[in-house]
């Protein structure tokens, strides 16, 4: 189980005093508002940034890291992923699960057989889409709903679904 979840990335600064505008990469942006540090991944280097101020412009958050007070400091970071460590996450209702976690898990059939891994989920409107990889490198699209999705077990690694008529 991956032990850090991307909260978001920095897209650009923001004004002269050494804020960023960061695009979020989790369901609900008012989370920033909670959290007191993040960690940066820059490609080359991890920081623990402090966060020290948080406003939302259109679907944006607006961070303000604690020692950058300026747009010089910080405009070295743009496209620098976020992540918060697990223990910070947002708590998960019953049969929730990360995104980050199901990557990767096998997927099989009612009756046991292989069907695929889960490559990507992606979120629409109305309930997410998992997009499942064959073994022949084609992509299903199964919908995230109980008549389809049927079990997600983590300790097996193993998502069971049903196949509905008219999916392949």
């Amino acid at each position: 189980m991956i032990s850090e979840l991307q909260v978001g990335v920095i897209t650009q600064t923001h004004g002269i005093k050494g804020e960023v505008k960061v695009f979020p990469t989790t369901d609900d942006a008012n989370r920033f508002k909670k959290l007191k540090e993040v960690i940066m991944d820059t490609g080359r280097e991890r920081l623990t940034m402090e966060i020290e101020g948080v406003k939302f412009f259109k679907q944006y958050a607006i961070l303000k890291f604690k020692g950058y007070d300026s747009i010089n400091d910080i405009e070295k970071y743009k496209s620098a992923k976020l992540y918060v460590a697990r223990e910070q996450a947002v708590k998960l209702q019953k049969d929730e699960f990360f995104i980050a976690d199901l990557i990767g898990l096998r997927v099989v059939t009612e009756d046991g057989e292989a069907f695929g891994r889960m490559k990507d989920v992606m979120t629409t409107g109305a309930n997410d889409v998992y997009v499942v990889e064959r073994e022949d490198g084609s992509e299903v699209l199964l919908p995230a709903i109980r008549e389809c999705v049927k079990a997600v077990d983590m300790k097996q690694g193993q998502i069971t679904v049903h196949i509905m008529d008219g999916l392949l």
